[in-house]
């Protein structure tokens, strides 16, 4: 096996030139590839509709096809879901991942084409690989197993012919067979769709095999280790696993997480390596181990625009190209892709901290936030006071989720929190003061509202009780690692509905 690192690290290090390559001419790159997207699907159904023949550079793209959110691209989508081809994307497309994007009832179906999976997640994975073993030059982590947390899949009954399910069960339906023979556990486990049975199994599955890394969501992820743990008698995962050296994580901030990942792998040379991966396509690595921020990856068949957030609710905002960009102003993402997404805002936000290379912080979504009285709040924001709350008063988050307190009466309006500790803070009050007080640094908005209680209160926090929002995410079928617990509303329909699940307790 130490043939096969050496090879596979060596393999993975060649790819490290093309990254450079697009670090030095971003804007080159975006411009290829839009014409390269343009040119791919003019015989489509959407590409006669928009008659992209015709279009001949990025301002006539931008003036002729509208922004799209899911919605309008539905009945498109739909004609797919049936088996028609030739609608979005000229290749045919069989694939698609189901993602709620949040715990509501509706569900969207992303297409996934054969170029998203070669040249944008496979490629995406590839390279998260080849920057780890750059940064790493010792990695060791081809000699032994990648231990995934993926979702489930089915066929779609629509079509005999297509399939849907989470990206990452796609994902590993689609996995090359040298990439599959590196994976554990096997297929009929990692694909199951109850997630309870599937967390056993698995704990069952692999807490004897050699795991050198981990890629999944931090909730299922401290779920599987936990059970590991019992089920061992170990004390900490590197007494199970003592080669594991790579943690690859996304999809929701790692931040209120970092404590319980040091209490379970004890191991200082531990990698920790983020990814900005999504049903829709495969966006950014973090590429600098001591710098959390995203490098923004731009050859994977991906044209991109960004909207300011103050023109983000106007009738025909004017959205800006990769070059057009500012350092630390908040945007919408907007893309298009290899497999036939025009325009699409997918409701992430995103702040540039570097424009050499182009590196992203993801900062919230579109419109998972609170502005009930003008107060902007944005996860970015939230996530910022609970990090400082928690440091200050040695508490640990396991989740959580708010909302507003409308105007009642002659009293002022508010936020309502429900938090899940996996360590209580040891002053609560002082944990609320530090979570308020933050929130009025960092958001100017939000301090402005809070001036003498005049339109905000001080916040309610509720402490919930353990395993409340796993309980609710069960009540509501949305177990699993692509269901995550929406962190802001600007509604009170998820806390209403966890309060219940506390009451009854």
């Amino acid at each position: 096996m130490t043939i096969v690192n050496s090879f596979l690290n060596w393999i993975m290090k060649k790819r490290m030139h093309q990254i450079e390559l697009f670090m030095k001419y971003p804007n080159e790159v975006q411009e290829e590839w839009l014409n390269t997207l343009i040119n791919s699907a003019e015989n489509t159904e959407w590409g006669k509709l928009y008659d992209y023949k015709s279009i001949e550079n990025e301002r006539q793209f931008k003036e002729r096809v509208p922004l799209q959110s899911y919605d309008t691209l539905k009945p498109f989508i739909e004609k797919m879901l049936k088996g028609e081809q030739n609608i979005l994307w000229p290749s045919e497309i069989k694939w698609f991942a189901k993602s709620s994007g949040t715990t509501s009832d509706r569900s969207k179906f992303i297409p996934v084409s054969e170029e998203a999976l070669e040249e944008c997640h496979f490629k995406g994975g590839k390279d998260m690989l080849a920057i780890y073993c750059n940064n790493r030059p010792d990695a060791k982590m081809f000699t032994g197993k990648s231990l995934v947390l993926g979702g489930s899949h089915q066929i779609n009954q629509l079509s005999p012919d297509s399939f849907y399910g989470d990206l990452s069960a796609v994902i590993i339906k689609n996995l090359p067979i040298w990439a599959e023979m590196m994976r554990t556990p096997d297929m009929s486990i990692a694909l199951m769709d109850n997630y309870e049975e599937k967390i056993e199994k698995m704990a069952r599955a692999t807490m004897e095999v050699n795991v050198t890394n981990i890629a999944g969501v931090p909730t299922w992820t401290i779920v599987l280790a936990k059970r590991v743990l019992e089920l061992t008698g170990k004390n900490n995962l590197m007494e199970v696993w003592p080669n594991l050296e790579l943690y690859v994580h996304g999809a929701v901030n790692f931040e209120p997480y970092q404590e319980q990942f040091k209490m379970l792998i004890p191991n200082e040379q531990m990698y920790y390596l983020e990814t900005y991966n999504a049903s829709e396509g495969f966006f950014g690595i973090q590429d600098q181990s001591e710098d959390k921020d995203l490098l923004l990856m731009l050859d994977y068949g991906i044209y991109y625009e960004f909207l300011p957030m103050e023109h983000f609710d106007e009738e025909n905002p004017k959205t800006l190209s990769l070059s057009e960009v500012e350092l630390n102003k908040n945007y919408a993402i907007i893309i298009s892709t290899n497999a036939g997404l025009w325009r699409y805002v997918i409701g992430d936000t995103v702040k540039f901290t570097s424009l050499d290379p182009y590196r992203i912080k993801i900062t919230g979504r579109t419109k998972h936030f609170i502005n009930a009285f003008g107060e902007e709040v944005i996860i970015d924001n939230a996530e910022k006071a609970l990090t400082k709350a928690c440091a200050e008063t040695n508490a640990i988050i396991k989740d959580y989720t708010a909302c507003p307190i409308y105007f009642q009466g002659n009293e002022a309006g508010g936020h309502e929190w429900i938090i899940e500790f996996e360590k209580k803070p040891n002053e609560f009050n002082r944990f609320v003061d530090i979570l308020d007080n933050t929130l009025r640094e960092v958001n100017s908005d939000y301090d402005a509202k809070r001036f003498k209680d005049m339109a905000l209160r001080r916040p309610t926090v509720h402490i919930a009780p353990d395993n409340t929002f796993y309980k609710w995410l069960k009540q509501k079928g949305k177990l699993g690692g692509q269901h995550k617990v929406p962190r802001l509303a600007n509604n009170r329909t998820y806390v209403d509905e966890i309060l219940q699940i506390i009451q009854s307790s």
